[in-house]
């Protein structure tokens, strides 16, 4: 599947940070992990730390499906708001996963110091009406969310402006949010987990599985058979390859990074992520380096040729989103890219064993919070496999 348009920032940043060989012989291990992406590397860093003896696999080179193409933006929002979510799936339910979503951000954290990875930062986040038809939507989320007991507080125009610079008629503010380098991270992790022995084969895919009655075999491209007593699919958005039930709408997204500016010409007197109550949603972030990313226009449609011929036009329009909010910085575009992203009915993530695939876990974090629904996964799916109980394995269950 093709899932990444253009030259994401964090590619031409990064490069390619680490090297990791194609499987060239048939093997055996306890748990096979599919995906080689952020919510392969979160698998695999838990499964590693508790012991478990683990193998991974990505049919292309590490990290270059759609986690280069992340803003790595972190919120514990989802993509419905508190209230509508409330509604469709009940109070306790939607506090719930809003509540994962926030301690999974302090996850991230710990284990980014645990592993001496750098390029994560904790910010507060800043989510604005869009415009004055939203200014009740954003009242009544703030009251979901101060009920809900979130640290948030509920900001007026002028407070917006001496904040941050531009004008909106109301916004939420809250001190939970983070931003770090999806891509990056990713090969942090692994190598930490190839420290506790773990074994990273990326070119290698996957064209086969068949189920036994205590084990799986996988078959490669190349004809090797991978032996494993489980798996665990973080494959993303091609999971349409492995599985036959309707559960995403695939869609999507673009992002510009702008020229690196001098600080002082940046407008936020604090780092803020900021995004709004649009329809779709425009998110803007800075980069250590003092770039400022754009992102959103997303379009209800995966084609990867009509997304490509989009991204000069779309890149053009995230330009202009941008300086009707800040029309006295100027913003130069540097780097623009498309990808591919799912969202599902309720906005939550798919997590843990599906009736069809026998000794086969998946770790599927769709929507804007895939980085966080990832940290979730990772812990259940350990549980899971651990045998231990986890009183939130229902919440993201194929049954739910």
């Amino acid at each position: 599947m093709d899932l990444t348009t253009g030259y994401p920032y964090w590619l031409i940043n990064s490069g390619l940070p680490a090297a990791y060989p194609k499987l060239e012989k048939s093997i055996k291990t306890d748990v096979l992990i599919i995906g080689g992406g952020i919510s392969g590397a979160l698998t695999a860093y838990y499964l590693t730390q508790a012991g478990i003896n683990c193998l991974l696999v990505d049919q292309r080179t590490i990290g270059l499906g759609s986690t280069c193409a992340s803003t790595s933006l972190l919120q514990y929002e989802l993509d419905i708001p508190l209230h509508k979510l409330t509604q469709q799936i009940g109070q306790d339910a939607a506090k719930r996963a809003y509540e994962l979503c926030y301690e999974s951000i302090n996850t991230l954290e710990r284990i980014s110091k645990k592993i001496k990875f750098t390029t994560f930062e904790k910010q507060k986040s800043l989510y604005f009406s869009a415009n004055q038809k939203h200014i009740k939507k954003i009242e009544k989320e703030f009251l979901y969310r101060k009920k809900a007991g979130f640290d948030v507080q509920l900001l007026d125009q002028d407070t917006i402006k001496s904040k941050c610079g531009f004008s909106a008629p109301n916004a939420i503010l809250s001190t939970q949010a983070a931003v770090t380098d999806a891509y990056l991270f990713t090969h942090a992790l692994l190598q930490e987990s190839i420290k506790n022995g773990l074994q990273v084969f990326d070119r290698t895919d996957v064209s086969q599985i068949d189920y036994h009655q205590r084990s799986v075999t996988a078959m490669t491209g190349k004809g090797y058979k991978i032996h494993a007593k489980k798996i665990v699919n973080a494959s993303g958005y091609e999971i349409t390859e492995f599985i036959n039930k309707k559960i995403v709408s695939l869609h999507s997204t673009y992002s510009i990074a702008s020229e690196q500016m001098h600080i002082k010409k940046l407008q936020w007197k604090e780092k803020y992520v900021l995004w709004n109550t649009a329809d779709p949603y425009l998110y803007i972030r800075l980069t250590n380096d003092n770039r400022i990313i754009v992102g959103g226009r997303d379009e209800d449609f995966y084609s990867p040729k009509k997304r490509d011929k989009n991204v000069k036009r779309k890149t053009r329009l995230l330009e202009t989103d941008f300086l009707k909010l800040f029309p006295q910085i100027d913003f130069k575009s540097e780097y623009s890219w498309a990808g591919t992203f799912g969202s599902t009915e309720d906005a939550l993530p798919y997590i843990g064993m599906y009736s069809k695939t026998p000794h086969t876990y998946y770790s599927l974090g769709f929507g804007g919070n895939g980085i966080t629904f990832s940290v979730i996964a990772a812990e259940l799916i350990r549980d899971m496999i651990l045998e231990k109980k986890n009183k939130d394995t229902a919440l993201f269950s194929f049954n739910r």
